[in-house]
């Protein structure tokens, strides 16, 4: 077609101009899957989906992100264009697979290294790396031969922990550093992690942490705000728990990453109630939680007072 034939077209509205040399052969509202194609069209030969667009592809998330995100090839260069964030890269993984009606995208273990190597701070690394596992979109071994196969990569020593805990339960950021800074470094007994049980309704649920030797439960919930509807739930959960599995500790994020050691000593004094004897491990030679638990300790050593009986 001619090129006075495409401008004919556009100027009398039969067809719109998403990007240079790039249409929607309709009129009307242009979607979201015609602007992801027409972005990976625009980007040419080997140009892929990636980082954040390619996540919402893959079901690694739920959200729709604002820029379409596109990687070509390093040798090749683009003009940006409105909307489109375009990344060039050195290493592009095997060619995609064609699926029918999908644009193409970088594959899943391509884009989570894409998206923990562009990660604000290694919080964000590791829900990239942990939602992947929580969805059962990649396993421990394509992912660490993913991670191998790219020279460059940040946080590279922190991913070869990070990436068996994710495989074996361990699903936000919160949770890795729960495992990390309170249970591993003070040397506590490993809790099961997603541990099941059964809801008083007959339905299914996890728990997030699970000493089950010393039937004691921790809960780690990283929303800072809850409504009220939400607080009903978390109380109605913990007394379901108390009153068939065991008792509840229920942790947010500062208690985890502002004072890991105050929290430390406070499941290491549950655990000691419940039968445990194994010793506390100071984090650092600053680490409180030696002093915490002393004091807890104290608090159960002195009798409470309660009124005689009638």
């Amino acid at each position: 077609m001619s090129s006075s034939a495409i401008t004919a077209k556009v100027k009398n509205g039969r067809w719109q101009t998403i990007h240079p040399g790039v249409y929607a052969l309709f009129t009307g509202n242009i979607g979201r899957n015609a602007r992801l194609w027409a972005a990976a069209l625009y980007g040419g030969a080997g140009a892929r989906l990636s980082h954040q667009t390619a996540a919402e592809l893959l079901r690694l998330t739920d959200e729709q992100s604002v820029l379409i995100h596109l990687k070509i090839p390093v040798e090749r260069r683009v003009r940006p264009q409105r909307g489109v964030a375009v990344h060039r890269s050195s290493h592009m993984a095997p060619q995609w697979r064609l699926t029918r009606g999908v644009p193409p995208h970088t594959q899943v273990e391509e884009t989570i290294v894409d998206l923990v190597e562009s990660a604000g701070n290694f919080d964000d690394a590791v829900g990239w790396i942990a939602r992947a596992f929580q969805r059962n979109r990649t396993n421990e071994m394509l992912l660490k031969a993913a991670i191998v196969a790219r020279a460059k990569l940040r946080w590279r020593d922190r991913l070869g922990e990070l990436v068996p805990m994710a495989a074996t339960g361990t699903h936000s950021s919160l949770e890795y550093r729960y495992d990390r800074d309170v249970e591993r470094a003070h040397g506590l007994p490993p809790a099961s992690k997603q541990a099941p049980f059964t809801k008083p309704d007959g339905t299914k649920g996890f728990r997030d942490r699970y000493y089950a030797g010393y039937r004691l439960l921790v809960e780690l919930d990283g929303r800072q705000f809850h409504g009220e509807q939400q607080r009903d739930n978390d109380q109605r959960r913990d007394n379901a728990a108390t009153a068939t599995t065991g008792s509840t500790l229920r942790y947010g994020w500062r208690d985890v990453t502002r004072t890991p050691c105050e929290t430390g000593a406070q499941v290491y004094a549950a655990l000691c109630k419940r039968g445990y004897k194994g010793p506390l491990k100071p984090c650092s030679a600053a680490c409180t939680a030696p002093e915490h638990a002393a004091r807890y300790q104290k608090a159960e050593a002195v009798p409470s007072r309660s009124a005689p009986p009638p």
